[in-house]
């Protein structure tokens, strides 16, 4: 069972302080999570972009915590600290962790799922996958109700609720229309698979939900 490290918020860059001449330290680096702007130092922020780093490795399931820190230690510039970054960093709501075939619902109820990228649509040679991407090129390939989740899961207070609205294909099924059948666990599920790709690419974002 694939157990995943995926970033949490959205990157609002550097903060650089008024003043003359120009200080070209930055005073610190922002990230937007939920209804607060968190600030990192420049360890920190490095730590948290590592693991958008390997979007290959993303799509293998094969980001986690362990691997994060190799990342970290073994890199040009070795960080010693990568432990204890790492853990701060999951302890802040900054990484979140998760089994892709374990219980979802407690880690999706605080977290929202919302698109960056462009919904580029499905091909011809592969109607089953739709894409999403950049400047007309595509990042990702997913599955419909992958797709469906990633367009419009920001619209409900979090991806589990998202999930059961999805899978409630009631009104599909009295009007006589196809249906896929899928349970809510189903429909976690398939998102869960994906989503590593998605946030590592920068076609997708997970927030965390404001409890206040």
């Amino acid at each position: 069972m694939p157990r995943v490290i995926v970033p949490v918020g959205l990157s609002m860059g550097p903060r650089y302080r008024y003043v003359r001449p120009p200080d070209p330290i930055p005073e610190c680096y922002e990230i937007h999570l939920g209804d607060d702007l968190v600030e990192l130092t420049e360890t920190e922020a490095a730590t948290w972009a590592a693991a958008f780093v390997d979007a290959e490795r993303h799509a293998k399931l094969e980001v986690n915590r362990e691997s994060l820190i190799r990342l970290l230690e073994t890199a040009p510039s070795p960080e010693p600290q990568a432990t204890l970054l790492v853990d701060d960093l999951i302890q802040r709501g900054l990484l979140v962790e998760f089994d892709t075939d374990g219980d979802l619902e407690p880690v999706f109820r605080r977290h929202k799922l919302l698109p960056l990228g462009e919904g580029l649509g499905s091909t011809p040679e592969q109607p089953h996958l739709h894409r999403i991407g950049h400047a007309g090129q595509p990042k990702v390939a997913v599955p419909v109700q992958v797709y469906s989740q990633w367009s419009y899961a920001f619209l409900h207070p979090n991806v589990w609720k998202a999930c059961i609205y999805y899978a409630d294909e009631s009104e599909e099924r009295e009007a006589g229309e196809e249906v896929l059948g899928l349970t809510d666990a189903e429909v976690a599920r398939d998102t869960a698979l994906n989503l590593p790709l998605m946030v590592s690419t920068g076609c997708a974002f997970l927030d965390a939900v404001v409890t206040r």
